[in-house]
């Protein structure tokens, strides 16, 4: 990756405003990234983009491949004709700082099979062409994908691996029978495809315009109750009657006595060596279509994963297991070239096995800085410790809001360790950590929306183990102010972090940039 000093912003696109009910690819994405060039920002972080089910966690996707429909802009639709504007002035009045997951389901969907279902009288010979064009292209997920969708509309949202035997085990007959039987619903999911898609890569290219470029998400595992696990069933450990025999976790520690049971199916890692790791090379060639690099989570399961039997309630009974280290990464670079645009989460409990894997493929790792006040002067997390090649982040989507976590969440000895420091009160403890991530020797600093707005736990994300009330936080519009856009500036320009400062220097002194820059956050 390449090496300069820059910042961003973690926000995922369901937290946009928006007259729907949640964050869309609609004007405010785009006065959104305008932000991001104003105040001089090179990265905009989101969290994995694909189609989410129970829960609503983006961790638990019904695809590796495929994306959300909720964040598919209505506006748009209305402005292609393929859809009234009065079905738009019948919405519901949905709430302006959380998503409601719920009424969406039984609002916004319906008006997505509506769409379908007009799309052929209603579309232009041109973007009837553009759809087809975007089925023969994705086939070999998309079809799989959009079959998978329409069973589960059929068996009232049940897993696959509770279907009946010749559709879990995709017997040919049955596969037949099913795309003749369900053609509508299938037609309906791969419309929604192509209007993710569509949507996504303009804004995207939009974002590369400005030089605002887009850290994405890959799930090391894959939800049990996914396409992904449907369609590649003798790479995972499941049994004959396709029932997960071990599934994944992390082990007790500190904060868990009973560790974290996750219950994502494991990979047979040996299966997929005997293919060059294809499905793996496929994710990431996806994700890099949708992304410009992408942040692997639980990077330490590619070196050593927790293992536990499928039958266990606790995560307790497990065993650590040997990943296929450097020797996927090998393939990986083999056919994406040396420069790999990877970002290893290395959090949590790490071995030097783990270090070692990350920096032979010179991956950038992470840091966070609410993790640094527990112990002392030598703690990994406090940026005097920084080598260049990390990601520093006042905190991420998992943790408390940094103003939550002064507040609330850190301990006695945290708290004064941070005032301590930063030489700080602490009154202002959201902008100090962001300063402090800023002023670091760290390559890039990243600071999730809330923690520049200086909200408190209210605005939390996502609190690992909490079963309802995750990912749907939002914000408003007015809540992104001209003063909060000249701080966001100002620290960006005084920690050198607007990477057009040294493409401009290095082209002062008659040296090549490597990359063009040109209007970088122009205004």
């Amino acid at each position: 990756m390449e090496d300069l000093r820059r910042s961003g912003i973690l926000l995922h696109p369901t937290s946009l405003p928006g007259a729907y009910g949640i964050g869309s690819f609609d004007q405010d994405a785009y006065h959104w990234v305008d932000f991001l060039a104003e105040t001089r920002q090179s990265l905009w972080q989101v969290l994995p983009l694909g189609p989410t089910g129970y829960g609503d966690s983006p961790y638990q996707s019904f695809s590796s491949f495929a994306g959300n429909p909720y964040l598919i802009s209505l506006e748009e639709l209305v402005q292609l004709g393929l859809l009234d504007q009065q079905a738009l002035d019948a919405s519901p009045v949905f709430p302006r700082d959380r998503v409601d997951f719920g009424a969406l389901y039984t609002w916004k969907l319906p008006l997505l099979r509506r769409v379908a279902s007009e799309f052929p009288a209603r579309a232009s010979a041109k973007l009837r062409g553009e759809f087809d064009a975007f089925c023969a292209g994705n086939a070999d997920w998309l079809e799989d994908f959009a079959l998978f969708m329409a069973l589960k509309d059929a068996h009232n949202g049940a897993a696959w691996n509770q279907w009946e035997m010749p559709l879990r085990s995709r017997q040919p007959d049955a596969m037949a029978a099913a795309r003749t039987t369900h053609a509508a619903a299938i037609f309906n999911h791969k419309l929604n495809q192509w209007l993710f898609y569509r949507q996504w890569l303009a804004l995207k290219a939009y974002a590369n315009g400005q030089d605002v470029q887009i850290v994405g998400d890959i799930p090391i595992f894959v939800a049990m109750d996914s396409s992904d696990a449907w369609t590649n069933p003798s790479e995972f450990f499941l049994d004959d009657e396709f029932q997960p025999t071990v599934v994944a976790g992390v082990p007790p520690d500190y904060f868990s006595a009973t560790g974290q049971l996750w219950g994502n199916p494991l990979y047979r890692w040996d299966v997929m060596q005997q293919n060059r790791y294809r499905w793996w090379i496929r994710r990431i060639r996806a994700a890099l279509r949708l992304y410009d690099m992408v942040r692997i989570d639980h990077f330490r399961g590619f070196v050593g994963y927790w293992e536990v039997p499928a039958s266990e309630e606790t995560a307790v009974k497990g065993q650590w297991v040997k990943g296929p280290g450097s020797q996927l990464f090998e393939v990986i670079r083999a056919e994406l070239g040396d420069d790999l645009p990877i970002i290893a989460e290395d959090l949590g409990e790490i071995t030097a096995e783990v270090i070692e894997l990350r920096d032979r493929f010179n991956l950038p790792g992470m840091k966070i800085l609410q993790f640094a006040f527990s112990t002392d002067a030598s703690d990994k997390f406090l940026p005097h410790n920084f080598t260049r090649n990390f990601i520093v982040y006042s905190g991420t989507h998992d943790n408390d809001t940094s103003w939550g976590w002064y507040r609330t969440t850190a301990t006695e000895h945290e708290r004064d360790f941070f005032r301590r420091y930063f030489r700080t009160d602490g009154h202002d403890a959201a902008w100090t950590l962001i300063e402090g991530a800023f002023r670091s020797v760290a390559n890039t600093a990243i600071a999730p929306l809330q923690d520049l707005l200086n909200l408190g736990g209210e605005a939390r994300m996502n609190l690992p183990g909490r079963a309802s009330g995750n990912w749907s936080w939002r914000f408003a519009p007015e809540q992104i102010t001209g003063h909060l856009a000249e701080r966001l500036r100002e620290a960006t320009l005084t920690f050198g972090r607007d990477p057009q400062i040294f493409v401009d220097k290095d082209r002062e002194a008659g040296g090549q940039s490597g990359q063009d820059q040109k209007g970088a956050g122009a205004v």
